[in-house]
């Protein structure tokens, strides 16, 4: 029986720096940071009811890419915030990339407002507001 959804690992280029991202900007948890095989490194961070694994190859990353339409492929990542106003303001003031304003939900069933950015590694960030 499934019991919910436990963890997604990206690869990141620079742990780091992804860290201040999902931690100092996104307000995720640190739950373990620690060696990985073959000389890379591995963060888990809680996002409360689910965790996002880094993961930081020694031998580097390229940035990520877009999955183009009719690729199979994960599109975006979403977070849940108590204001996407407020999130896509402070995320702007410290230098994200951000892709698209806050406006209402194409699915409003679903959330209420959102908004997208980038992390530091070129991957869509969807900010969400019930």
């Amino acid at each position: 029986m499934l019991k919910g959804f436990e963890h997604v690992g990206i690869t990141v280029r620079n742990i780091d720096r992804s860290l201040g991202f999902y931690v100092d900007l996104l307000g995720m948890k640190l739950v373990v940071r620690r060696p990985g095989h073959n000389g890379d490194e591995i963060a888990f961070l809680s996002a409360g009811n689910s965790m996002l694994e880094l993961v930081c190859p020694a031998t580097g990353a390229l940035l990520a890419e877009d999955v183009a339409v009719g690729r199979a492929g994960v599109r975006h990542l979403t977070f849940n915030f108590d204001s996407v106003d407020e999130t896509y303001r402070q995320l702007e003031a410290a230098g994200v990339e951000m892709v698209e304003a806050p406006r209402l939900a194409y699915n409003p069933d679903i959330v209420r407002k959102v908004a997208f950015c980038r992390d530091p590694d070129g991957l869509l960030i969807e900010l969400t507001e019930h």
